[in-house]
């Protein structure tokens, strides 16, 4: 018996909805859960993408009425309103609810561009908080176990210089998946546990090239990974990659929350007075 095939939340015959759907991580959890016999609905933006998804998950799975393919915009409340009715009148209330859609576009620096950043923060934040709140009336309703994955990034903890309205919507993911978690095991009869799903360098959509780098990891790796951190009860499902490694991501995380426990400048790692520290850090035991 694989670790996955142990959580009752992912047994077969349950039902798993994935936003983003149509491409890399989305789609690569879309066609594992059809593979273990669970009823899939995929949601992405309409059109052949999505199309083409669906009819690779219904390909997999056990049998092709148990995927179902729902055009949705996750910056919109009301296609998560539909994508959530359709759920329940086909499958029933979501044993997995992974609010995975994202975007990486930049917007431009702090001062620019006011769209671009109200679109980054509407798909890669309202869409998660749309997602829960269309759900999670479904899926508290009874003590059936249920998981909420929500997808993150490193960029939300360390927040890199370079797309800061993409740091921005996937730190206020973290603290809005945090706040779920905690709200949810302090909820009497009910039976969800929220995890925060932090990729590394992943081959996907956003990724922005045609081949995948040597450095990245594919979706079905982080698939793979993410399967087994649920087996665990993990809340923070930290993936490394194949230039990164989790003793790496520790200490580039460390030194960002010293940056505010040592009171030094905002994002001193890349501050020309501390690169010889943050290089010394990086090179320590601890």
């Amino acid at each position: 018996m694989s670790q996955a095939s142990s959580l009752p939340a992912l047994s077969p015959g349950k039902v798993a909805v994935i936003t983003g759907a149509a491409s890399g991580i989305g789609l690569a959890a879309a066609k594992r859960f059809a593979q273990m016999g669970l009823k899939v609905v995929l949601a992405d933006l309409g059109g052949e993408k999505l199309d083409a998804a669906a009819a690779e998950a219904a390909g997999l799975a056990h049998a092709p009425d148990d995927v179902l393919a729902v055009p949705t915009d996750v910056s919109r409340f009301e296609d998560l309103q539909v994508l959530a009715e359709r759920t329940a009148s086909q499958f029933g209330a979501p044993n997995v609810l992974m609010n995975n859609a994202g975007i990486g576009d930049n917007p431009g620096g702090v001062g620019e561009n006011l769209a671009g950043w109200r679109r980054m923060l509407d798909v890669n934040l309202w869409g998660v908080i749309h997602g829960v709140q269309a759900f999670l009336p479904q899926m508290v309703a009874d003590t059936e176990p249920r998981v909420v994955i929500n997808t993150g990034s490193k960029q939300g903890i360390t927040t890199p210089p370079g797309n800061a309205a993409y740091n921005v919507s996937k730190a206020a993911l973290k603290a809005y998946t945090e706040a779920l978690a905690h709200e949810l095991r302090n909820t009497p009869g009910t039976a969800i546990s929220a995890h925060l799903l932090i990729p590394g360098f992943t081959f996907t959509g956003i990724t922005g090239v045609a081949e995948k780098p040597a450095g990245a990891w594919t979706g079905e790796q982080v698939v793979d990974f993410m399967l087994a951190s649920l087996a665990r009860g993990d809340f923070y499902i930290l993936c490394p990659d194949n230039n990164v490694t989790r003793e790496m991501d520790e200490k580039r995380m460390a030194w960002a929350m010293g940056d505010v426990i040592e009171n030094r400048p905002a994002l001193s790692r890349w501050h020309p007075d501390f690169t010889d520290a943050f290089a010394a850090h990086m090179q320590s035991d601890r």
